[in-house]
Protein backbone atom coordinates (compact mmCIF):
# COMPACT_ATOMS: atom_id res chain seq x y z
CA UNK A 1 0.00 0.00 0.00
CA UNK A 2 1.50 3.74 -0.62
CA UNK A 3 2.58 5.96 1.77
CA UNK A 4 -0.41 8.53 2.57
CA UNK A 5 1.51 11.60 2.02
CA UNK A 6 -1.20 13.78 3.20
CA UNK A 7 -0.48 12.35 6.50
CA UNK A 8 3.46 12.87 5.94
CA UNK A 9 2.49 16.45 5.88
CA UNK A 10 -0.44 16.63 7.92
CA UNK A 11 -2.99 18.02 5.53
CA UNK A 12 -6.48 17.09 4.78
CA UNK A 13 -7.01 14.90 1.19
CA UNK A 14 -9.46 18.22 0.13
CA UNK A 15 -6.07 20.65 0.79
CA UNK A 16 -5.63 22.87 -1.90
CA UNK A 17 -2.25 23.61 -3.71
CA UNK A 18 -1.98 26.71 -0.88
CA UNK A 19 -2.47 24.89 2.19
CA UNK A 20 -0.02 21.73 0.80
CA UNK A 21 2.84 24.32 -0.30
CA UNK A 22 2.43 25.75 3.47
CA UNK A 23 2.47 22.46 5.43
CA UNK A 24 5.69 21.68 3.37
CA UNK A 25 7.37 24.76 4.88
CA UNK A 26 6.46 24.01 7.99
CA UNK A 27 7.80 21.15 8.04
CA UNK A 28 10.58 21.06 6.33
CA UNK A 29 11.54 24.06 8.64
CA UNK A 30 11.47 21.45 11.15
CA UNK A 31 13.78 19.13 9.78
CA UNK A 32 16.21 20.74 7.45
CA UNK A 33 19.81 20.32 8.50
CA UNK A 34 20.63 24.10 7.82
CA UNK A 35 17.87 25.05 10.70
CA UNK A 36 18.90 22.20 13.53
CA UNK A 37 21.72 23.52 15.88
CA UNK A 38 25.56 21.79 15.76
CA UNK A 39 23.86 19.50 18.99
CA UNK A 40 20.78 18.94 17.73
CA UNK A 41 21.50 16.77 14.19
CA UNK A 42 19.19 14.28 12.30
CA UNK A 43 19.15 10.96 13.53
CA UNK A 44 18.33 8.33 11.07
CA UNK A 45 14.75 8.27 11.69
CA UNK A 46 14.34 12.43 11.32
CA UNK A 47 16.01 11.66 8.22
CA UNK A 48 13.81 9.18 7.05
CA UNK A 49 11.16 11.88 8.09
CA UNK A 50 12.57 14.57 5.92
CA UNK A 51 13.24 12.42 3.06
CA UNK A 52 9.62 11.44 2.75
CA UNK A 53 8.39 14.91 3.36
CA UNK A 54 10.34 15.73 0.26
CA UNK A 55 8.55 13.15 -1.16
CA UNK A 56 5.26 13.43 -0.32
CA UNK A 57 5.63 17.68 -1.69
CA UNK A 58 7.11 16.52 -4.79
CA UNK A 59 4.13 14.09 -5.21
CA UNK A 60 0.91 16.43 -4.06
CA UNK A 61 2.34 19.77 -5.59
CA UNK A 62 2.19 17.89 -9.15
CA UNK A 63 -1.27 17.84 -10.94
CA UNK A 64 -0.06 14.61 -12.94
CA UNK A 65 1.04 12.94 -10.14
CA UNK A 66 -1.32 13.98 -7.68
CA UNK A 67 -4.00 12.63 -9.67
CA UNK A 68 -2.14 9.05 -10.03
CA UNK A 69 -1.69 9.19 -6.32
CA UNK A 70 -5.27 10.06 -5.78
CA UNK A 71 -6.73 7.18 -7.64
CA UNK A 72 -4.25 4.04 -6.97
CA UNK A 73 -4.76 5.36 -3.20
CA UNK A 74 -8.59 5.88 -2.46
CA UNK A 75 -9.65 9.15 -0.47
CA UNK A 76 -11.72 7.47 2.31
CA UNK A 77 -8.61 5.57 3.47
CA UNK A 78 -6.92 8.75 4.62
CA UNK A 79 -9.69 9.16 7.04
CA UNK A 80 -10.50 6.08 8.35
CA UNK A 81 -8.06 3.68 7.21
CA UNK A 82 -10.92 1.48 6.11
CA UNK A 83 -10.89 -0.46 3.06
CA UNK A 84 -13.15 0.98 -0.31
CA UNK A 85 -16.77 1.32 0.55
CA UNK A 86 -19.73 2.75 -0.97
CA UNK A 87 -18.94 5.85 1.46
CA UNK A 88 -15.69 7.23 0.08
CA UNK A 89 -14.65 10.42 -0.54
CA UNK A 90 -15.98 11.48 -3.51
CA UNK A 91 -13.31 13.51 -5.10
CA UNK A 92 -15.86 15.11 -7.65
CA UNK A 93 -18.18 16.05 -5.52
CA UNK A 94 -15.72 18.01 -3.23
CA UNK A 95 -14.73 19.73 -6.10
CA UNK A 96 -18.17 21.14 -7.47
CA UNK A 97 -19.33 21.81 -3.99
CA UNK A 98 -16.02 24.61 -3.56
CA UNK A 99 -16.10 27.94 -5.19
CA UNK A 100 -13.16 28.69 -4.89
CA UNK A 101 -11.21 29.35 -8.49
CA UNK A 102 -8.38 27.07 -7.93
CA UNK A 103 -11.15 23.60 -7.38
CA UNK A 104 -13.24 25.22 -10.37
CA UNK A 105 -10.39 24.68 -12.37
CA UNK A 106 -9.25 21.48 -11.32
CA UNK A 107 -12.79 20.32 -11.60
CA UNK A 108 -12.91 21.65 -15.46
CA UNK A 109 -9.76 18.90 -15.95
CA UNK A 110 -11.37 16.33 -13.68
CA UNK A 111 -14.10 16.17 -16.10
CA UNK A 112 -12.37 16.65 -19.10
CA UNK A 113 -10.45 13.20 -18.32
CA UNK A 114 -13.67 11.46 -16.97
CA UNK A 115 -16.01 11.12 -20.17
CA UNK A 116 -17.52 14.45 -18.66
CA UNK A 117 -16.89 16.94 -21.45
CA UNK A 118 -19.62 18.96 -21.91
CA UNK A 119 -19.40 20.03 -18.24
CA UNK A 120 -16.07 20.83 -18.54
CA UNK A 121 -16.36 22.77 -21.62
CA UNK A 122 -19.20 24.93 -19.82
CA UNK A 123 -17.73 25.76 -16.70
CA UNK A 124 -14.39 26.87 -18.70
CA UNK A 125 -16.89 29.34 -20.31
CA UNK A 126 -18.56 29.91 -17.58
CA UNK A 127 -15.27 31.07 -15.19
CA UNK A 128 -14.03 32.94 -18.29
CA UNK A 129 -16.90 35.26 -18.62
CA UNK A 130 -17.53 35.77 -14.82
CA UNK A 131 -13.80 35.83 -13.71
CA UNK A 132 -12.02 38.98 -14.20
CA UNK A 133 -8.43 38.22 -16.12
CA UNK A 134 -9.11 34.49 -15.23
CA UNK A 135 -6.39 32.13 -16.01
CA UNK A 136 -6.56 28.19 -16.06
CA UNK A 137 -2.90 28.10 -16.50
CA UNK A 138 -2.30 29.56 -13.06
CA UNK A 139 -3.52 26.34 -11.26
CA UNK A 140 -1.73 23.88 -13.17
CA UNK A 141 2.00 22.94 -14.27
CA UNK A 142 2.82 24.40 -17.37
CA UNK A 143 3.19 20.83 -19.07
CA UNK A 144 -0.36 20.12 -17.41
CA UNK A 145 -2.05 22.79 -18.81
CA UNK A 146 -0.24 22.58 -22.22
CA UNK A 147 -1.77 18.93 -22.58
CA UNK A 148 -4.83 19.37 -21.10
CA UNK A 149 -5.84 22.79 -22.66
CA UNK A 150 -5.04 21.45 -26.25
CA UNK A 151 -7.72 18.40 -25.17
CA UNK A 152 -10.06 21.38 -24.09
CA UNK A 153 -9.72 23.64 -27.40
CA UNK A 154 -10.66 20.55 -29.51
CA UNK A 155 -13.41 19.93 -27.61
CA UNK A 156 -14.61 23.57 -27.93
CA UNK A 157 -13.83 23.59 -31.46
CA UNK A 158 -16.27 20.44 -31.91
CA UNK A 159 -19.17 22.34 -30.13
CA UNK A 160 -18.50 25.41 -32.31
CA UNK A 161 -17.13 27.46 -29.24
CA UNK A 162 -14.25 28.85 -31.69
CA UNK A 163 -13.40 32.28 -29.94
CA UNK A 164 -12.48 30.43 -26.46
CA UNK A 165 -11.16 27.54 -28.25
CA UNK A 166 -8.64 29.86 -30.37
CA UNK A 167 -7.15 32.63 -27.49
CA UNK A 168 -6.68 29.02 -25.51
CA UNK A 169 -4.50 27.61 -28.54
CA UNK A 170 -2.57 30.64 -29.43
CA UNK A 171 -1.47 30.88 -25.33
CA UNK A 172 0.01 27.17 -26.22
CA UNK A 173 1.42 28.17 -28.92
CA UNK A 174 3.15 31.03 -26.77
CA UNK A 175 4.08 28.86 -24.37
CA UNK A 176 5.90 26.03 -26.80
CA UNK A 177 7.41 29.23 -28.55
CA UNK A 178 9.32 30.24 -24.83
CA UNK A 179 10.26 26.70 -24.74
CA UNK A 180 9.62 23.34 -26.30
CA UNK A 181 7.19 20.82 -24.88
CA UNK A 182 5.13 19.28 -27.91
CA UNK A 183 7.87 19.14 -29.98
CA UNK A 184 7.32 16.71 -33.07
CA UNK A 185 3.52 17.17 -31.85
CA UNK A 186 3.36 21.13 -32.07
CA UNK A 187 2.36 20.77 -36.16
CA UNK A 188 -0.58 19.56 -35.13
CA UNK A 189 -1.23 22.84 -32.63
CA UNK A 190 -0.46 25.01 -35.49
CA UNK A 191 -2.71 23.13 -38.06
CA UNK A 192 -5.58 23.08 -35.79
CA UNK A 193 -4.73 26.66 -34.73
CA UNK A 194 -4.95 27.98 -38.33
CA UNK A 195 -7.86 26.10 -39.65
CA UNK A 196 -9.73 27.52 -36.87
CA UNK A 197 -8.32 31.57 -37.76
CA UNK A 198 -9.15 30.45 -41.36
CA UNK A 199 -12.00 28.74 -42.05
CA UNK A 200 -14.09 28.64 -38.87
CA UNK A 201 -14.25 31.49 -36.73
CA UNK A 202 -14.88 34.45 -38.99
CA UNK A 203 -19.18 35.34 -38.79
CA UNK A 204 -19.34 33.10 -35.13
CA UNK A 205 -18.53 36.05 -33.47
CA UNK A 206 -18.43 39.42 -33.84
CA UNK A 207 -15.91 41.47 -35.81
CA UNK A 208 -14.44 42.75 -33.24
CA UNK A 209 -13.61 39.73 -31.26
CA UNK A 210 -12.63 38.17 -34.79
CA UNK A 211 -9.96 40.64 -34.83
CA UNK A 212 -8.74 40.36 -31.88
CA UNK A 213 -8.10 37.10 -32.44
CA UNK A 214 -6.05 37.33 -35.17
CA UNK A 215 -4.47 40.24 -33.92
CA UNK A 216 -2.99 37.92 -31.01
CA UNK A 217 -1.79 35.44 -33.69
CA UNK A 218 -0.18 37.91 -35.78
CA UNK A 219 2.06 38.28 -32.26
CA UNK A 220 3.02 35.02 -32.61
CA UNK A 221 5.37 35.29 -35.66
CA UNK A 222 3.36 32.39 -38.16
CA UNK A 223 4.87 31.48 -41.73
CA UNK A 224 4.68 34.90 -43.80
CA UNK A 225 1.47 33.10 -45.93
CA UNK A 226 -0.25 32.91 -42.95
CA UNK A 227 0.06 36.16 -41.66
CA UNK A 228 -1.07 37.07 -45.36
CA UNK A 229 -3.92 35.43 -44.71
CA UNK A 230 -4.57 36.60 -41.34
CA UNK A 231 -4.29 40.47 -42.57
CA UNK A 232 -6.93 39.33 -45.56
CA UNK A 233 -9.40 38.60 -43.15
CA UNK A 234 -8.78 41.12 -41.46
CA UNK A 235 -9.43 43.51 -43.83
CA UNK A 236 -12.55 42.00 -44.73
CA UNK A 237 -13.75 42.41 -40.57
CA UNK A 238 -12.60 46.16 -41.45
CA UNK A 239 -14.68 46.62 -44.16
CA UNK A 240 -17.74 45.06 -42.51
CA UNK A 241 -17.23 47.45 -39.69
CA UNK A 242 -16.73 50.44 -42.42
CA UNK A 243 -13.05 51.04 -41.66
CA UNK A 244 -11.84 51.27 -45.32
CA UNK A 245 -8.08 52.98 -44.12
CA UNK A 246 -7.77 50.48 -41.85
CA UNK A 247 -8.67 47.43 -44.33
CA UNK A 248 -6.12 49.65 -47.01
CA UNK A 249 -3.12 48.84 -44.19
CA UNK A 250 -4.49 45.23 -44.41
CA UNK A 251 -4.78 44.87 -47.62
CA UNK A 252 -1.34 45.94 -48.51
CA UNK A 253 0.28 44.05 -45.53
CA UNK A 254 -1.35 40.68 -46.96
CA UNK A 255 0.42 41.90 -50.51
CA UNK A 256 3.60 42.32 -49.30
CA UNK A 257 3.79 39.09 -47.27
CA UNK A 258 2.67 37.05 -49.94
CA UNK A 259 2.36 38.80 -53.85
CA UNK A 260 0.31 35.76 -55.34
CA UNK A 261 -2.57 36.20 -52.84
CA UNK A 262 -6.07 35.97 -54.13
CA UNK A 263 -7.86 39.12 -53.27
CA UNK A 264 -11.50 38.65 -52.97
CA UNK A 265 -13.68 40.88 -56.08
CA UNK A 266 -14.79 43.50 -53.10
CA UNK A 267 -11.68 44.03 -51.51
CA UNK A 268 -9.67 44.81 -54.65
CA UNK A 269 -10.83 48.57 -54.43
CA UNK A 270 -8.20 48.76 -51.29
CA UNK A 271 -5.42 47.70 -53.06
CA UNK A 272 -2.65 50.75 -53.68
Amino acid sequence: MPQDYYKILGVSPTATASEIKRAFRKKAKQLHPDILSSQDELNSSQKEEFRLVLKAYEILSDLHQKSMFDEEYDLKTRYERGSKSENSFNYREWLAARTDEESQCKLIFFDLMHKNEDAAVALFKKLNTEIPNFSLSYWFTREDFMDYGFILSEEMIFRGEFYDAILLLLQIIKMEYSYPYFKIFFPEVLLLAKTVLKRQLEGTVPDELFLDALERALDLNFPKKDEAHFFLKMAGAYDRLGDGATATICINEAKKLDSGIHIPLNLKKYII
